[in-house]
């Protein structure tokens, strides 16, 4: 297994992300889904500078990405930006696309049961054809309750995905979202078998791995025995604390991103040192367990 990181958690140019993942010892880059952001050659350049790969992307499912919605133009809309992705990834070098199939935030059904899964059986089998022409996985990530009322658990990723079909078709875990949903964290992992994808890395308070409860040790040992050879990718989001408790080391000025989801989440507003201290301790503590 290989350490990456996402880069979606903090506004600030590609080229610090970089070298601060070089800096650390990470392998690799889960890139932002944002196509449009990104020269492609000169990311080329600034990975092969700091000798670290694209492992892969993310979608990001703000407002106006959702394969599931009722009006068919914003399902059209939202397949063409899995495109741009898929499109970037191979570019890039890249091995696989994770994919949340409805937007993030959004926790009130617009539609049928029926409607939304036939919807997004339809929009992953097209994504999952051109995923197949480019060489590339897709992998279907489960989020919580609170982000989203479509595909929470870890059998549900594996039903859509089956339903999908193809070899090239699996699931996407995530450390902090199995903590909240499965009843079983690690059987939620071995039940995804050979069909996990990629594999996101936070503890249970999705502060960076070692600073919460989840058995990392049980977690690296269940991802071995079910074969599992991709990344595990750090997706840690640091909360601000505005209360007298706050550690002043903590506060920053970055600007943070119009997005609602990062506004939300203060990520962006965690000073440079405190953050570069935790893509730190996330590195050497990852390195340990797999080490141990």
């Amino acid at each position: 297994m290989k350490l990456s990181m996402h880069n979606w958690m903090r506004a600030e140019p590609l080229e610090v992300t970089l070298a601060r993942l070089a800096r650390y010892g990470y392998d690799g880059l889960e890139i932002s889904g944002e196509p449009a952001r990104y020269d492609v050659a000169e990311v080329r350049q600034m990975l092969k500078r700091h000798r670290l790969s694209c492992w892969g992307a993310v979608t990001l499912m703000t407002d106006g990405r959702d394969l599931i919605h009722p009006d068919r133009y914003v399902r059209i809309g939202s397949l063409a930006y899995l495109r741009d992705c898929l499109t970037l990834v191979r570019e890039l070098g890249g091995e696989m696309l994770c994919v949340v199939p409805s937007t993030v935030g959004k926790i009130t059904p617009l539609a049928s049961p029926e409607e939304e899964w036939r919807w997004a059986v339809e929009g992953l089998r097209q994504a999952a054809e051109w995923a197949d022409q480019a060489g590339l996985k897709l992998g279907i990530e489960p989020i919580n309750r609170f982000e989203t009322y479509f595909i929470n658990r870890g059998d549900q990723a594996l039903r859509l995905a089956e339903e999908v079909g193809g070899d090239h078709v699996g699931v996407v875990l995530d450390a902090f979202h199995i903590q909240i949903e499965e009843a079983d964290p690690l059987a939620a992992i071995r039940a995804a078998g050979s069909r996990l994808i990629d594999f996101h890395v936070a503890d249970n308070n999705r502060r960076p791995p070692g600073e919460g409860r989840n058995d990392w040790a049980g977690i690296v040992r269940t991802l071995r025995e079910i074969g599992y050879e991709g990344h595990l990718t750090s997706e840690f989001v640091l909360p601000m604390d505005r209360t007298p408790l706050a550690d002043p080391a903590q506060t920053g000025s970055i600007e943070i991103s119009d997005d609602k989801f990062l506004r939300d989440h203060a990520t962006g507003v965690i000073s440079e040192t405190y953050y570069d201290r935790c893509v730190e301790r996330t590195a050497r503590f990852m390195r340990g367990v797999m080490a141990g």
